[in-house]
């Protein structure tokens, strides 16, 4: 009786009774939400065009905040070296479009997807000798990123928002808006979906593969730019941070591997309810360290009943 009063009176007993503690625990799952969406829309927007899983979208994110880094490191300005680090990642979307995709046109998508594994070997590799594996401090206020935090005070109680964290959420809603209006609304955008809709019609009206290709990955690399600066900021810049871009997984499985809202609102649900399950429940009956495992369940959970994901479209295949 003792235990089932743990699991399902206390903690909500907990929330009732400390509403601003509540507010604090949920606006820190949200920030943490929105980098694990952002994330998932590199690997959502390059599976919708090419089918590809992406498993390099994770050390992307990695390899353009040291390149970021690095780049500042050499002496160039902050706004330089975050112009010289998107050229890096075009350059990059351009070589692994020319080297390593175009050769594999046709190939079974498993093939793919061992490609994808190879460019993040690589890209380990590469990253490691040219900066180095110790953990770097991510230029935060070189970038206009400020310090410091507001306090709010519902409740009687008080709410405390770091003044990054605002900034890195009010740029994740701008990063997104931007990219439905360029995927809804340009030419370019429309080739993209029309792509990931029907591939053998769009290639027929003369909608170019490897230029939409080239595109995604710069795409994808410009999400990964901004996600390991926002990511940097809190927990500075190393290739540890490759584990914690590998929480894309669940929310992709979450929400659908070709819905945008779905890796939206699944970073958002996973961000949310893994701090919720950590605060009240994981560490007065668990231990705590409950975030490294709750998203993969919660995903697993949701597939045990839609396989498809909360988002995805169900398919249906006649034989």
């Amino acid at each position: 009786m003792e235990l089932l009063s743990n699991i399902f009176v206390t903690p909500f007993a907990d929330m009732i009774g400390a509403p601003d503690f509540l507010m604090q625990v949920i606006w820190e799952g949200l920030v943490s939400g929105v980098l694990y969406a952002l994330i998932a829309l590199g690997f959502v927007l390059i599976f919708r065009s090419s089918r590809i899983f992406n498993f390099a979208q994770g050390i992307m994110v990695v390899f353009a905040a040291l390149t970021l880094v690095g780049l500042h490191e050499l002496g160039l300005p902050a706004w330089v070296a975050f112009a010289g680090t998107l050229a890096v990642m075009f350059v990059l979307a351009v070589v692994i479009e020319r080297v390593v995709l175009r050769p594999l046109i046709g190939q079974p998508d498993i093939i793919l997807f061992m490609a994808t594994i190879g460019i993040t070997l690589f890209l380990v590799g590469g990253g490691e000798i040219i900066f180095g594996g110790e953990n770097k401090v991510m230029i935060s206020d070189e970038l206009g990123i400020p310090d410091g935090s507001y306090e709010f005070n519902p409740f009687d109680g008080f709410l405390l928002l770091e003044a990054r964290d605002v900034t890195v959420v009010f740029g994740a809603v701008v990063m997104v808006a931007a990219l439905l209006v360029f995927l809804t609304y340009s030419k370019m955008g429309r080739a993209i979906r029309a792509l990931g809709d029907d591939s053998t019609a769009a290639l027929s009206v003369g909608i170019s593969l490897t230029t939409i290709w080239v595109l995604v990955w710069f795409m994808a690399g410009i999400i990964a730019l901004m996600t390991g600066i926002a990511w940097g900021s809190r927990a500075g810049v190393s290739f540890a941070l490759e584990i914690i871009a590998l929480k894309a997984l669940p929310v992709l499985m979450l929400g659908g591997l070709e819905s945008i809202t779905g890796a939206i609102v699944g970073g958002l649900m996973i961000g949310v309810l893994e701090k919720l399950f950590e605060i009240y429940w994981g560490q007065p009956l668990l231990g705590g360290s409950t975030e490294a495992w709750f998203a993969y369940v919660l995903a697993l959970t949701v597939l045990l009943f839609r396989p498809q994901g909360l988002f995805g479209e169900k398919i249906i295949e006649r034989v």
